[in-house]
């Protein structure tokens, strides 16, 4: 049973394990996991460690296997085409590092990417005497087009790859991902999306995205455990992308499954509970509200756009992009010169200690303050961001 919120809506704070003193407004971070999920990895980590051998040799493909078979179902993708990795940075460099790049090949990536894997893409290019070009996006952005149109303007006749952003990081952007996968492949350009904030959010059609690599994480959005993600790759990539970690399957003999799987599956010995908690994690939440996953989706997005315009009216800032844009994450615009200006660490410093509210201040060029990046899960409801909107008035000496 879930207890009821100020505003009459379910409130479902207990199923998870946050601090209940403070206002979690970044489940965009790291996620968070229910308690009944993480009991569920308990589960399957006593019963691994009860007969570790035949749990690792004799059982775990199989459960790889089950796990696969419902994360395809997810994104609408062939099992076959899926191998796990610990979080999509290690998928984006799994790629990177695989990449056949050449000696003045170009990857093209965004100034809105996540920097982990910016920075991914700058270390495996100068690996291989290749460079990366920056497509500068706009932010605040007007329309769709506005993005479709900076990636494009970033491409040179020496691009090979794209690193491309499904939901951007910093900025909470649901990009027109398939638009742009279309159009770099019109070009001959190969895309990897960035999909960390996809699974859990958006309705995923992966197979038709016509990407040749597309990674995601199951810890944020789908509330599983951390280290459980995936890596896709389209079929004819297959034979070029090996893991970071080279293991026993570099050599197998076997011919029963694709090499692609047989390396991914076996990188060493490590603690595989997280990915098999994945699909009782996506039970969980798809009990949560009618419609199951897709509803509560909705639920989320409708409740962060709800949010930013609290918060907007509250500091008196136009939206930052078209709605049509905006997922379980939002950005909202602080005033360009409030009366106080604190810097961004100084205005989240002051919302955590002073308010007791977690949520990510985000530096912009020419904004002293950045952005406020709210996130929209189910244990939240319209009283965090009405808090939030009253702190920030009061940092930004609005009142």
């Amino acid at each position: 049973m879930s207890s009821t919120a100020q505003d009459g809506a379910p409130d479902f704070a207990s199923h998870w394990t946050l601090d209940p003193n403070v206002t979690y407004l970044n489940h965009g971070a790291f996620g968070a996991c229910p308690r009944a999920v993480l009991e569920v990895q308990t589960e399957w980590r006593a019963r691994l460690e009860r007969e570790p051998v035949r749990f690792f040799l004799s059982e775990l493909e199989c459960r790889l296997d089950e796990v696969r078979v419902t994360v395809g179902e997810l994104v609408k993708a062939d099992p076959r085409d899926i191998v796990f990795v610990t979080n999509a940075t290690q998928g984006v460099n799994t790629v990177l590092a695989s990449f056949p790049f050449e000696s003045g090949d170009e990857v093209l990536i965004t100034e809105h990417g996540y920097n982990a894997c910016n920075n991914a893409a700058r270390y495996w290019t100068a690996r291989a005497g290749a460079t990366v070009s920056v497509a500068r996006v706009p932010f605040p952005v007007g329309q769709e087009d506005d993005v479709v149109q900076a990636v494009l303007e970033a491409v040179t006749p020496r691009t090979r790859l794209a690193l491309i952003d499904h939901v951007t990081s910093p900025t909470g952007l649901v990009l027109p991902i398939g638009r742009i996968v279309q159009e770099l492949s019109n070009r001959g350009i190969e895309t990897l999306v960035d999909g960390a904030h996809a699974p859990g959010m958006l309705t995923l059609d992966i197979a038709s995205l016509g990407a040749s690599y597309y990674t995601g994480n199951f810890h944020k959005w789908c509330c599983a455990p951390k280290t459980a993600a995936f890596l896709w790759v389209r079929r004819d990539r297959q034979p070029i992308v090996r893991p970071l970690v080279i293991s026993h399957g570099a050599n197998t003999t076997r011919t029963d499954r694709s090499r692609f799987q047989l390396e991914f599956d076996w990188p060493g010995t490590n603690d595989v509970t997280a990915l098999l908690s994945v699909p009782a994690a996506l039970r969980f939440l798809a009990g949560l509200f009618d419609g199951g996953l897709p509803g509560l989706a909705r639920r989320n997005r409708s409740l962060a756009l709800e949010a930013r315009g609290t918060i907007a009216r509250a500091v008196g800032t136009e939206a930052a992009c078209p709605d049509a844009m905006v997922g379980s994450l939002a950005a909202v615009l602080l005033p360009k010169d409030p009366p106080k200006k604190p810097t961004a660490d100084e205005l989240h410093d002051r919302l955590e200690r002073e308010h007791a509210i977690q949520v990510p201040i985000v530096p912009w060029q020419g904004r002293p303050s950045g952005f406020v990046r709210i996130a929209a899960q189910a244990y939240n409801h319209p009283a965090h961001y009405e808090k939030l909107a009253r702190a920030l008035v009061s940092e930004l000496g609005l009142a």
